[in-house]
């Protein structure tokens, strides 16, 4: 069986299309481009109207370039609106996030023609036949889902309802998780979930991110940890310290502001201030220097004033993030936000969206620029061609290191793309 997966969106969803992956192959199955797939599995995001649209464009292009494949369509905008994609062409099933992990098992006939249960298997691994699954079957870097779902009712956001109730993996799952994808041959992975920043809170006996983080931080393995996306509320002076000390994390924060008023923050229903959010970043930049501080925010939410974009404008040029993720806002269906009053025309969203990315970009800018000279622990990407730093940079390198492999580069050119030498 011929396979692609579609990706849009979050790590969560990048970590759940490599557990589907991880069973096509076990299934025997071959990853190839759309056009040559018997199978495609398209994996949707719903956070924007954008998501949704990007979702339909991309089935309805598969569908007309390769007439013959069967479509897949999964993940939160098949949760939400399952006849949207259930009435595009070539889309035979739709499978719910609740149902998403065990999505080859329930879709088995359409996948694979057979019951996968009649697989023979020769090995202990997870490929095909039981072969181990390596970095260059789907990313470098290994996204690690550690928890899903949220318990955070923000008002303009429609995750909840697609993904549930926080959920997390017990912290000897995710111990066991690490020394599989070590002995794949993965030296990163990726720390990802929902709301990552409430793990534990679930589970019996009550755990927490930080005690997870202290498990991983003993682990015998080589296994670098990278969090990503982390609520402000969620992050404390206990873990900065213990990412900026231990030497098993990447100094690399993502901590969504979302908005720089605490007028819109109290509409958002996100439980902090500016001054909390201020501190937070401070705090990092204190005891790493050199850490990658990413931010994501939602421009032109309803009822926000030209003093609520001014608050933007003040405070994010002097801040010490590293880089922006911008997102205009859109009504998602059922949220609050949706059916509140004081919506912003499309244009004038356009226009604040447009002079917040130009802030991110001086901000990206100023980053590298401070980085120049510096040497950073970094992975090979791309053949060798690409080196990510452990700060979040990524620089070109000179051929001469495989893939996925750990080196030390100096930083020789801070425009776009930045440059690098290897260090030996």
């Amino acid at each position: 069986m011929k396979y692609a997966i579609v990706t849009f969106g979050c790590r969560v969803n990048q970590a759940d299309s490599t557990d589907i992956e991880r069973q096509l192959r076990a299934q025997g199955g071959q990853r190839v481009d759309t056009d040559q797939a018997e199978i495609v599995v398209v994996n949707t995001c719903s956070v924007t109207s954008t998501a949704d649209r990007g979702a339909r464009q991309v089935i309805r292009r598969i569908a007309r370039q390769n007439p013959n494949a069967r479509i897949v369509a999964t993940g939160c905008y098949a949760t939400r609106a399952e006849f949207d994609l259930a009435s595009l062409p070539a889309v035979e099933k739709v499978v719910p996030n609740q149902q998403k992990l065990t999505l080859i098992a329930t879709t088995a006939a359409l996948l694979t023609g057979h019951d996968p249960t009649m697989v023979d298997r020769f090995g202990d691994g997870d490929g095909p036949c039981g072969e181990l699954i390596s970095p260059e079957s789907t990313r470098t870097v290994y996204t690690l889902r550690v928890q899903t779902g949220c318990n955070q009712v923000c008002s303009y956001c429609i995750i909840p309802s697609t993904r549930g109730s926080g959920r997390s993996m017990p912290v000897d799952q995710v111990s066991q998780e690490v020394t599989r994808i070590a002995l794949e041959g993965f030296k990163e992975a990726s720390l990802t979930g929902v709301h990552i920043g409430s793990y534990g809170r679930d589970l019996i006996p009550r755990t927490s991110l930080l005690e997870l983080l202290k498990r991983l931080d003993g682990h015998p393995s080589d296994v670098m940890f990278r969090v990503s996306s982390l609520e402000p509320m969620d992050c404390n002076k206990a873990i900065i310290d213990l990412v900026a000390s231990s030497g098993r994390f990447a100094p690399h924060f993502h901590l969504p502001l979302q908005n720089a008023s605490d007028q819109v923050l109290r509409a958002m229903k996100r439980p902090y201030s500016l001054d909390d959010y201020r501190r937070l970043v401070n705090m990092v930049r204190s005891r790493m220097p050199d850490a990658g501080i990413g931010s994501d925010l939602v421009v032109g939410f309803p009822g926000e004033t030209l003093g609520d974009v001014e608050a933007n404008l003040k405070y994010l040029p002097a801040s010490p993030l590293t880089y922006l993720h911008v997102f205009p806002y859109s009504d998602r269906p059922g949220t609050e936000a949706s059916r509140m009053a004081g919506k912003i025309d499309k244009k004038s969203i356009r226009e604040r969206a447009r002079t917040i990315r130009a802030i991110g970009s001086d901000l990206a800018a100023g980053f590298r620029l401070s980085q120049l000279g510096g040497v950073r622990s970094a992975l090979t990407i791309d053949g060798g061609r690409v080196a990510v730093t452990d700060n979040y940079l990524k620089v070109q390198v000179p051929m001469g290191q495989p893939e996925n492999q750990r080196v030390r580069v100096r930083i020789t050119s801070s425009g776009e793309p930045v440059l690098g030498e290897l260090i030996t």
